[in-house]
């Protein structure tokens, strides 16, 4: 038995061998003129090997092998003929987010790996059904009466919950994870904006919050879809209800739970009180006649997602990148006192050039989305000579394009927000076009609530470090930048709260 075992085994060896050998001829022939960055493709899987190597790290290996690229341009070979397009040339970026723009759509592949979680939200649609949702949406963001709720919410939430919770956490000298403070923070606001609805997460009881959980799951199961080698196996395990599928439909199932039930209790306040001038997003929508449940169910999942932790996000590393520029956080600071206090919110925050300056500095070393995705409806090739088939998906990559030499200097590295100013009598800011920076993506699809996440941002930056300073628990720690959709800082940010001046 051994011995038919073992005439086995060399007779496989004896076949493989040769592959083998094939393969690695294959690989250094096929492409020589690729860096040594770019990873070897082997035929039928593809740069496997490659990929689950950097599986833990995927966003910052794409980064390093297109910022070592001529053409800050490569395809990634998955298995079986999978191929996807990365790219962190802005020419490109304007190609696919403008010029070229009704030839990459989200695409039929996006949405169905999405579909489960955001439905047919502004977020997942394309074509004729995007147009109507941007529509309604973009209506709504310029009136001037959102925006003086933004402020009064914002700032309410500031003065009542967030002050207080740093100021107790001052006085006692205790540890905060200040990533989860803010996405709570974030949380609240997003809620009373968007629904008029206050889930009341960030009160000093800070409270088990299940729901931010199930939600933070869902993310990662489907960004698990999103990156998976072999993109048919999630659908067979859906099919099959086992594994992270099946945790997939628990989870989900109780984030649409939590979203209809607030598109019902407004359904509900709106018909009790069909005199209410409500400001808050959902009512308005309701109100113009979207009634659908499932439908409206989709919007409020996918307003929780844009303003639950992109901003959070880009706060979290915000406030590291200060606690270690001293020289940035007197910037700041000048800047914040020299605020007239008796002007409008508004005029308030548009005149924090600096700040603005170093929130922007802070999202392109670390943007809250890293990579955005498109797929190509046609056969077509970009400015670089990059051709893309018909159904490849092509992502462009913020986090490789804050990196990229050639547009931000040797220094690219360094936390630097006058790359941002000029100096006339005093700082002027000077904005990149949005294919070069595309944090807040770009061309018609560009984000809505752009300005309300500044808005949000810089009050939340004057009101804390006014009275505060932010100081990391663990000083020499450096973080890791994760990403399930949107980034965050692995394991959170434990900080010390310590005051600016000392309270009666």
């Amino acid at each position: 038995m051994a011995d038919l075992i073992f005439t086995v085994l060399l007779l496989l060896l004896s076949i493989l061998s040769p592959l083998v050998f094939f393969f690695f001829i294959f690989s250094i022939t096929r492409n020589p003129s690729s860096t040594k960055k770019t990873p070897i493709s082997y035929p039928v899987v593809g740069s496997i090997f490659a990929i689950l190597k950097n599986k833990h790290r995927r966003v910052q290996w794409v980064s390093e092998i297109l910022t070592s690229t001529p053409n800050l341009t490569f395809t990634l070979h998955r298995p079986f003929g999978y191929r996807q397009v990365f790219t962190a040339n802005a020419a490109n970026v304007q190609h696919i987010l403008k010029s070229h723009f009704h030839n990459y759509p989200k695409g039929d592949a996006f949405r169905a790996t999405l579909r489960d979680f955001l439905g047919d939200s502004i977020f997942n649609a394309d074509g004729d059904n995007w147009k109507f949702l941007r529509q309604i949406s973009s209506h709504q963001f310029n009136t001037k009466s959102l925006r003086r709720f933004v402020e009064n919410v914002v700032d309410s939430e500031l003065s009542d919950r967030l002050l207080p919770i740093l100021r107790a956490a001052a006085g006692e000298s205790v540890v905060l994870d200040l990533q989860d403070i803010l996405q709570r923070f974030a949380f609240d606001n997003i809620c009373k904006i968007a629904f008029g609805y206050d889930p009341a997460y960030l009160v000093p009881s800070l409270p088990e919050t299940e729901f931010a959980s199930v939600f933070d799951d869902s993310l990662r199961f489907v960004s698990e879809r999103f990156n998976s080698n072999i993109p048919f196996i999630w659908k067979i395990k859906r099919a099959l209800s086992i594994g992270s599928e099946k945790q997939l439909q628990i989870t989900v199932g109780k984030v649409r739970e939590f979203a209809l039930q607030i598109v019902r209790e407004k359904k509900q306040e709106l018909k009790e009180k069909s005199s209410l001038e409500s400001e808050d997003f959902l009512s308005k929508f309701l109100s113009s006649g979207h009634s659908d449940e499932g439908f409206v169910t989709d919007v409020v999942i996918s307003f929780i997602l844009a303003g639950r932790d992109t901003t959070s996000a880009a706060l979290t590393w915000f406030f590291w990148l200060i606690s270690n520029h001293p020289e940035v956080e007197n910037e700041i600071l000048k800047e914040i006192t020299e605020i007239n206090s008796e002007e409008q919110i508004y005029d308030e925050v548009k005149n924090m050039v600096y700040t603005h300056a170093s929130l922007c500095e802070s999202m392109r070393l670390y943007p809250p989305v890293p990579l955005s995705t498109k797929s190509a409806l046609n056969d077509d090739v970009l400015p670089d000579g990059t051709p893309v088939k018909k159904g490849t998906r092509i992502s462009y990559h913020p986090y490789a394009m804050g990196r990229v030499e050639e547009v931000w200097g040797e220094d690219w590295a360094e936390f630097r927000p006058e790359r941002w100013l000029e100096w006339e009598d005093k700082w002027r800011f000077v904005g990149r076009d949005p294919f070069t920076y595309p944090v807040f993506q770009a061309g018609p699809r560009i984000c809505l609530g752009k300005e309300m996440a500044f808005l949000q941002m810089k009050r939340v930056v004057a009101g804390v470090l006014r009275r505060f300073r932010v100081v990391p628990a663990v000083e020499t720690m450096e973080p890791v930048y994760v990403s399930d959709f949107t980034s965050k800082m692995k394991g959170g940010f434990f900080v010390k709260i310590q005051d600016r001046v000392v309270h009666p």
